[in-house]
C-alpha cells in the first residue's frame, strides 16, 4: 500500500465554528493588535476568551 498523503491528524481538532460580528472599531483594534504581535485574529480571540475564563476562578 501506497503511505497516507496529506496533513497529519491534530490532536485537539478544531471542528466547532463560531461566528460573532463586531463593529468597526473593534475589528480594527483587534487587526493592530494581531499584526502587532504576528499571529491571526482567530488566535487573538481564543487567548481573549482563555483570558476570560481563566481570570473566572
Amino acid at each position: 500500500m501506497s503511505p497516507k498523503i496529506g496533513r497529519p491528524k491534530s490532536d485537539n481538532p478544531k471542528s466547532i465554528d463560531i461566528k460573532v460580528r463586531v463593529d468597526k472599531d473593534t475589528n480594527d483594534k483587534l487587526v493592530e493588535f494581531a499584526n502587532k504581535h504576528s499571529i491571526s485574529r482567530t488566535e487573538v480571540i481564543r487567548r481573549g476568551i482563555d483570558l476570560v475564563l481563566s481570570s473566572d476562578k
